[in-house]
């Protein structure tokens, strides 16, 4: 990118003597090397970069000789220049220090619509027209009593009838679903619980058999000792 000032920025042709010789725009910030030769100070630096001499009489260049021309940028600052929005239609001419005031009050500066979600950039003369008929202007509720907030454009293609709907039968699949598992575990859970039960009544009916054969030898035993005493 240029460093310097585009010259059909400015109302009159500037003086030769203002222009750079490496971008050729008028001088930006001028710096001028200890050749005396006067560049703009992007510009210069930028070829610095690269090489280490003067672009005009290949000179080494020292940085710390380099020096800024002060009274030279107060020459330019006060040379007239035409708004950037001329080809737009603004009519204004005003020194050059003065241009940043004066965009700020153009009426055909580009400005971002302030509403937000809105990206349209439109001339500030027509920014109020334009806010106004704006479909993210306004934000208000939904006519139709779902609560939502939106703006126009939104409100086009809302359709909470339809949203709603399709929320129901997603709660309803989803309903279904966990009521289909939970039937599965409850159909797991009683074939275990059928299966405790039998198991619980085939111990209960070894230990009543055991009891009983404990009992049988127990008596045995008792008439023998009787029988031998």
């Amino acid at each position: 990118m240029s460093g310097g000032y585009d010259l059909n920025l400015f109302a009159n042709p500037p003086d030769f003597a203002l222009l750079c010789s490496v971008c050729h725009g008028v001088l930006k910030r001028p710096i001028k090397l200890s050749c005396g030769h006067i560049f703009c100070k992007k510009c210069i630096l930028t070829w610095l970069a690269r090489q280490k001499t003067c672009p005009c009489c290949r000179k080494e260049v020292k940085r710390k000789l380099m020096v800024q021309v002060h009274k030279l940028r107060k020459i330019i600052s006060r040379l007239q220049v035409k708004c950037k929005n001329f080809q737009a239609g603004c009519c204004v001419t005003c020194p050059l220090s003065q241009l940043r005031i004066h965009l700020n009050s153009c009426p055909f500066e580009l400005t971002p619509c302030p509403n937000s979600g809105c990206m349209a950039r439109v001339q500030r003369a027509a920014l109020v027209e334009h806010s106004r008929s704006c479909g993210h202007r306004r934000q208000q509720r939904c006519l139709l009593g779902c609560g939502a907030t939106l703006t126009a454009v939104e409100r086009e293609s809302h359709n909470c009838y339809q949203e709603l709907r399709e929320a129901w039968c997603q709660r309803r699949a989803q309903g279904r679903a966990l009521v289909s598992r939970l039937r599965h575990r409850m159909r797991r859970i009683h074939r275990a619980t059928s299966l405790i039960r039998r198991q619980l009544t085939q111990l209960e009916a070894f230990l009543e058999e055991e009891k009983e054969e404990s009992m049988d030898g127990s008596t045995v035993n008792t008439e023998a000792t009787r029988a031998t005493i």
